[in-house]
């Protein structure tokens, strides 16, 4: 398998923390069971002990985990799953204390308290693993990334006013399944004109019109890592240009300003300021609510975050989004997002596509 030392060091990382709850540590979120594993799967689970490599799945696995796993992992098939599978290798086991990922639903809690262990949670202990980037996964993430930017190029020539926010999404999510991506990180944003105006906005049948800002978010995959941009055009024509080219350019400097700042010893914390402090300076504070950024990897949003809220130490090995925004209700908003990967302390921006303003004429 390949890059098998990869996941030997996920695994004696992960048994370093263990060792210091307890016996033994329960897995159940099916990202970290890749993470951990290579699993692609959907249904597993993992228990970890000082020894002990403990691989759960059901019959249509069987032949899929002893493949995908290396070796490193017991495989074992069973007919349980989820808290029934747990419950059942735990008592099997004989185990006194287990520590579980925090994120599990009460009634799987309740469940594994039933058994009469003593519980530990892990809080994100895995997660935090998953912040630093080994080599392969900055290939993987570069790859997805990649994909991305040219699924956008190849329909940037049909966005232009009079084709519909929903076409322009469905050509999107076309190209990027063309070029392979597997699945995508999460549903298309394209919004234009007012629509523009609200963060997360879901594309509709409204038509683009000529003055409209367009916002388009999206990612690409590749081999379980994706990517993230957005990318806003301006429409040529119509009311109120002047405003949204001014809100555009004060964007792309606070882009321009969080990229520089971020490097590795500061707290994320640091890189929200440098954005969120320019817009502030330039009289659009209040139109600039969300956090400035989050990493990217196996999720699409995961540590580090990139906010005033949840601040992180960044460390070599991180990638993450930086992702400004202005949003002006009854004008539009703007929004431009790169990746960026911490190389030898400093900020390496992984997105290629360009940040200039774009007037579509036709």
């Amino acid at each position: 398998m390949k890059h098998i030392n990869d996941y030997a060091g996920r695994l004696g990382r992960l048994r370093k923390i263990a060792d210091e709850l307890a016996e033994a540590v329960l897995v159940t979120d099916i990202k970290n069971i890749f993470y951990l594993t290579g699993f692609t799967g959907s249904s597993a689970l993992l228990i970890v002990t000082k020894n002990r490599a403990l691989f759960y799945t059901d019959f249509r696995y069987k032949e899929q985990s002893a493949a995908e796993t290396g070796g490193l992992w017991e495989i074992n098939i069973v007919n349980k799953k989820g808290i029934h599978a747990a419950v059942g290798a735990i008592k099997k086991l004989g185990f006194k204390s287990v520590a579980f990922e925090s994120s599990v639903s009460y009634d799987f809690w309740d469940g594994l308290r039933a058994t009469g262990v003593r519980t530990v949670p892990l809080r994100s202990a895995i997660e935090n693993l998953r912040r630093i980037k080994t080599s392969e996964e900055i290939v993987r993430i570069t790859k997805a990334l990649r994909r991305a930017e040219s699924a956008f190029l190849k329909i940037k020539p049909s966005i232009k006013p009079g084709v519909r926010e929903i076409q322009i999404a469905r050509m999107l999510e076309q190209e990027l399944k063309a070029l392979g991506c597997r699945s995508l990180p999460f549903d298309i944003i394209v919004a234009s004109g007012k629509n523009s105006s609200m963060p997360h906005a879901r594309p509709t049948e409204k038509k683009v019109e000529p003055g409209d800002l367009v916002i388009m978010d999206w990612g690409g995959e590749y081999e379980g890592y994706f990517s993230d941009i957005s990318r806003t055009l301006l429409m040529d024509g119509g009311n109120k240009t002047a405003e949204k080219k001014k809100i555009y350019n004060i964007v792309k400097t606070a882009l321009k300003k969080a990229e520089e700042t971020a490097r590795s010893g500061i707290s994320s914390k640091t890189i929200d300021s440098a954005a969120r402090g320019f817009i502030t300076a330039s009289g659009y504070g209040d139109f600039f609510g969300h956090g400035t950024g989050h990493g990217v990897g196996i999720n699409v949003h995961e540590a580090p975050w990139i906010t005033y809220s949840r601040p992180s130490r960044i460390s070599n090995g991180m990638i993450f989004t930086i992702e400004p925004g202005i949003y002006l209700p009854g004008t539009g908003g703007v929004r431009i997002e790169d990746m960026v990967l911490i190389n030898n302390g400093k900020p390496e921006v992984m997105t290629k596509l360009g940040k200039g303003i774009e007037i579509v004429r036709v």
